[in-house]
């Protein structure tokens, strides 16, 4: 059976701008993502800095704007001066949160130089877990210090001007080492804000929010810690991880359903303490970790015996259905650009990431690559204030909810429009029409495409990286419309341009 949806778009409703901030990812010291992911001096691709380029290249074509480093659960128990100075000299150390063996030949220094090759702006974590406001000023000192002081003529060169810093990370989780009740953690979160606005004020401050948001304490988390520390950050954070729990693949399909709940259950918290604390600030979102990931098999395996270099740890394999999950979540992200002005898909390499690579072997883009790639590629301009007309279906999880879910972007300068939209039905496809008569006349399609399959499980491999990729998709324009067919579990994404103006232009 066939479902009908339509968009009723309008350029005068805007959210807020597209913040490139939306489309960054995360690096932490877990598994492969670091050794054996983007660094490895012994592999052909290797740069002289050790980083593969092959890697570098991928990360690239994604469109990562910003990452997160170097943890996640790591940052908890890190020395960060562990790994500056000459490698030859540096600590082994545990890493108690992946129960594996730190080398520290990737440091600071290592992953700033990395982060250039990149092209990517870093969002650094504090270690709040065993360490403390000295511990923040010491490694704000060495990274953003300009010359003149102990621990920046240690550094060597010129100040690498980091403009975020997170207060720590899922301190509210009794997992992360270090673990603090939020009255504790927003003591410390804002006494550590102070010191470190003393040091230089204009930083860009994120305290730890509730690590997902069926912890007991979502919410008065939240609210304990903005209570004391609302006047002292810019932003609070948010984790939300999704995976099929047994076998329910409507409700996983809906996932983006919970992180809009999720998102707007935050920010009335923060507006609540705001308005009870009389303050015209108002605290953001960094939703500085989102992924699927099969965390119930992860949890289901025994603790390793040894401690390991770098052992492979939640290598997910992504399948089609996963990648139509990702491309929804990064919906509900630009949905809410008025108040989630950074995000980090975790993360980047390996672990539970859009891009595998083999030791002394090939790179390779996972399925949920290619959403995120070209939803950054294509999002320009602002986001649009949409409405969504479309039938809806049932899950065991979230009740009733729409088949369609589906953001717009309009970049005023160009003309440009983009409409990025998900099918979640199972087994029917969705004929779409956009009318368009509020952009005015002349338009035409620069490009369409759709990720979709036949098989829901298919993957991609080291041994068939493009089983799965984007494919040209079918828009009809015609009688101020634009019309397409969405198949059944599918993500699309289309752009259209005023006449003429989309020749030469990237993807066009």
């Amino acid at each position: 059976m066939t479902l009908f949806a339509s968009l009723n778009l309008d350029p005068a409703r805007v959210v807020a701008p597209v913040s490139r901030r939306t489309f960054g990812s995360f690096v932490e010291h877990m598994g492969r993502c670091v050794y054996g992911g983007i660094y490895e001096p012994a592999h052909p691709a290797a740069d002289a800095d050790g980083f593969r380029q092959d890697v570098l290249a991928l990360v690239r074509e994604m469109g990562v704007s910003v990452v997160r480093y170097p943890g996640g659960n790591f940052v908890s128990g890190y020395r960060w001066e562990d790994g500056i100075g000459p490698v030859a000299n540096r600590p082994v150390r545990r890493d108690l949160a992946w129960h594996s063996l730190e080398t520290n030949e990737v440091g600071v220094d290592e992953f700033m130089r990395w982060a250039a090759k990149a092209d990517v702006e870093v969002m650094y974590a504090l270690n709040l877990g065993t360490r403390g406001v000295q511990e923040a000023l010491d490694v704000h000192e060495y990274l953003n210090q300009p010359e003149g002081t102990a621990l920046a003529d240690r550094r060597g060169g010129k100040p690498y001007g980091i403009g975020m810093f997170c207060l720590g990370n899922e301190m509210d989780g009794p997992w992360q080492t270090g673990h603090k009740t939020a009255h504790e953690y927003g003591r410390l979160a804002a006494e550590t804000a102070r010191a470190l606005r003393s040091a230089e004020p204009g930083l860009e401050l994120i305290a730890c929010g509730s690590s997902h948001s069926s912890m007991p304490t979502f919410g008065a988390w939240e609210a304990t810690v903005l209570e004391l520390a609302y006047d002292q950050v810019d932003a609070i954070s948010a984790h939300a991880y999704y995976e099929p729990v047994d076998g329910d693949l409507p409700s996983f399909l809906a996932s983006a359903v919970d992180m809009d709940h999720f998102i707007t259950s935050v920010t009335a918290t923060a507006d609540s303490v705001g308005a009870r604390l009389k303050s015209k600030k108002r605290i953001n979102i960094s939703f500085d970790e989102w992924n699927v990931w099969y965390l119930s098999e992860f949890q289901a395996r025994p603790t390793p015996v040894d401690w390991a270099v770098a052992p492979r740890v939640i290598e997910d394999c992504y399948t089609v259905a996963d990648a139509v999950v990702v491309g929804n979540l990064l919906i509900s992200l630009l949905r809410h650009s008025d108040r989630v002005t950074a995000a980090c898909q975790a993360q980047l390499v390996n672990v539970i990431a859009p891009i595998r690579a083999e030791p002394t072997g090939p790179a390779w883009r996972q399925t949920t690559f290619h959403p995120f790639a070209l939803t950054s590629r294509l999002a320009r301009g602002e986001v649009l204030d949409i409405g969504i007309t479309s039938p809806t279906y049932d899950t065991e999880r979230f009740g009733e909810v729409p088949v369609l879910d589906a953001v717009a972007t309009h970049d005023p300068a160009t003309g440009d429009l983009t409409v990025f939209a998900v099918n979640r039905h199972r087994t029917d496809p969705v004929e779409l029409t956009v009318p368009l008569a509020a952009f005015g006349a002349g338009l035409e399609v620069v490009e369409a495409w759709t990720l979709h399959d036949p098989d829901l499980t298919a993957t991609n491999t080291q041994l068939h990286p493009d089983r799965v990729a984007p494919r040209a998709a079918e828009l009809a324009l015609a009688d101020g419309s634009a019309r397409l067919r969405l198949p059944a579990v599918s993500w699309t994404a289309f752009r259209l341009a005023p006449v003429n103006a989309g020749a030469g232009r990237p993807g066009s």
